[in-house]
Parts: C-alpha cells; structure tokens; sequence
C-alpha cells in the first residue's frame, strides 16, 4: 500500500511542479524549489534555488520521507543564504510538518514550509545587514556634523578651559616680562661699554676714580708717617 500512496502523490507533484521536479530514481526525485526575496540594492542579486531532494523508505507514508537540501551546481555565493552552514536549521523547520503528517501525502506542505522558511531566514538577514548600514550611517553623520558643532560646552569643561587659558596668560606675560628685562640689562651694558672720555666724566665716574687713587695715596702717606713718629716717640 506504501508504494501506491508514493506513487499517486508522485502523480500530483508532476502536475504542480511540471518543470522543476526531476526524478533520480523510482523511489526518488528533485524539487527545485524557487526564492521570492526582494532585493535590497541594485547590487543584491535574487537568490539561487533550493533542491529538495526527496527519497521515499519503503514505509513511506507511515515513516518520514529522506530529505536534502543543495544548491544547483556552481551556484556563485549569495550573502544571505549559505546552504552549508544553513541546513541544519531549514531542516529542522520541517520536523514538526513531519511529524503533524504520518500516514498522509506531505511532500507538497514540506516544499511550502521549505520556501517560507527560507524567505524568512534570508529577510531577516537583510533587515540585520540594514541595521548595521544605518548605524554606521548614522555614526558617520554624527562624526561630520561634529565637524561642523564641535564639542558640546558643559560648566566643567568651560571652567578647565578658562583656568587653563589664565594660566597660559600669566605664563606668557612672566615671559615677556623677563624678555624685557634681559634686553634692559643688555642695552645698559652696551652704552657703558660705548661711553666716552667726556661721558665718564660728566657722570662722576673719572672724577670718582681719581679721588679713590687719592685716597689710597692719601692713606698710604699718613701710614708712613705714622710709623715714623712711633719710632722716634720709641
């Protein structure tokens, strides 16, 4: 009775699928299985088909049917789907189909559950994909608007700033201060080394040198006298 059922459903899946089902053997075939996704970009390609391999046990209805899942040969990558590492997961969305349809026909509902399944994961990968090119919009925006805004002004980064430009202004004047000091002193030194003759003398300075030889002339002939007279008192 297994072998009829397989067959009569095999029969119906023909008529629904004329030109995507291809048969491997009696008891086996291929259900490519079509994508609706709506592109994101003129760049998103549309995505490659599933082959739903189909394999009946001899039981079949009574026990699962052998089920995989392909891309068509040389199928380029596309972002959203990876077949190998996304099996497991489409796989697993159709156990519960499975076991809802022991005894009945059920390759027909697995090929819908498949396709939803499927559009699914890939649409939500776009969405994710979106979300992440938006935050990074977003952050790109915020970082040339920065350009434009500058640094929001808070109380705490006014009062750092005004004490540090204070101090960067007390600096600068103790600079200029001493810069004009050192060229003070630079140009006394260089007058005085200029003075002339007549210089010296109108400002005391000859006048002040001879009277201090004549001191110490002065005081070297009253030492002498001195001497003498304690001798001759002696």
């Amino acid at each position: 009775m297994g072998r009829d059922e397989q067959v009569e459903e095999r029969e119906v899946l023909d008529s629904i699928f004329p030109d995507e089902i291809t048969d491997i053997s009696d008891t086996s075939y291929r259900i490519s299985v079509a994508l609706d996704v709506t592109p994101q970009d003129e760049e998103d390609p549309d995505p490659p088909p599933i082959l739903l391999t189909v394999t009946y046990p001899e039981d079949y209805p009574t026990i699962p049917p052998v089920l995989d899942l392909a891309f068509p040969p040389n199928t380029p990558k596309y972002k959203h789907l990876d077949i190998q590492h996304d099996r497991p997961t489409l796989l697993s969305a159709l156990e519960p189909v499975v076991e809802e349809n022991l005894g009945m026909a059920m390759i027909f509902t697995l090929v819908s559950t498949l396709k939803d399944s499927a559009e699914l994961l890939i649409a939500e990968r776009q969405t994710a994909t979106q979300a992440l090119r938006d935050v990074e919009a977003a952050k790109a925006e915020e970082e040339e608007n920065r350009k434009f805004h500058g640094t929001a002004v808070t109380r705490e980064s006014f009062l750092a700033w005004r004490e540090g430009f204070r101090n960067e202004l007390e600096e600068e004047r103790e600079r200029e201060r001493e810069e004009r000091e050192a060229d003070e002193k630079r140009r006394r030194v260089k007058a005085e080394e200029k003075l002339t003759g007549r210089q010296l003398w109108e400002r005391g300075l000859v006048g002040k040198v001879d009277d201090d030889e004549e001191e110490e002339e002065d005081d070297g002939e009253d030492g002498v006298e001195a001497i003498a007279k304690l001798r001759v008192d002696g």
